[in-house]
């Protein structure tokens, strides 16, 4: 990759990108969600059930999956592009933004001591994933801590 500045055009499409990875993971929420007839609401920062809705632990598990499995999806064909191709300027921020996400998933989890398992294994993968391409494209640390905040 070229040390260049990073054009207006590349920020606005990766704040999009956060945009759509935030709504897509949330989306699939509330679609398993939807899908065991259980009535829910969506926002940018959830989903949650509406009246008296009891999903059984099978369900619960799997509604919770669903959200970090989209996400893994997302960056996993990010990532096969990026390694089988050449580089993508606009391309990898759909596999940074999913490994950021669920890094913060984890933390937040994490700090509350509660079920860390998934966001860990979630992450490694991502982290891996990341890791390998910036390998790839010789990316110093700085273009991903800036990209990251």
């Amino acid at each position: 990759m070229n040390h260049q500045k990073i054009p207006p055009q590349y920020i606005l499409g990766g704040f999009l990108i956060v945009i759509f990875t935030w709504i897509d993971h949330e989306f699939a929420h509330w679609l398993s969600s939807e899908s065991f007839g259980k009535e829910t609401k969506m926002t940018l920062n959830g989903t949650s059930f509406i009246g008296g809705e009891n999903p059984t632990d099978l369900q619960k598990v799997l509604i919770s999956a669903s959200g970090p499995t989209i996400t893994l999806i997302q960056a996993l064909f990010a990532y096969l592009l990026l390694k089988s191709r050449n580089w993508n300027y606009y391309l990898y921020p759909f596999l940074f933004t999913a490994f950021y996400m669920r890094i913060i998933a984890g933390v937040v989890i994490f700090l509350s001591i509660g079920r860390i398992t998934l966001p860990v294994v979630v992450s490694g993968i991502l982290f891996y994933m990341l890791f390998q391409v910036s390998k790839k494209y010789s990316l110093p640390w700085n273009p991903n801590f800036g990209q990251y905040l």
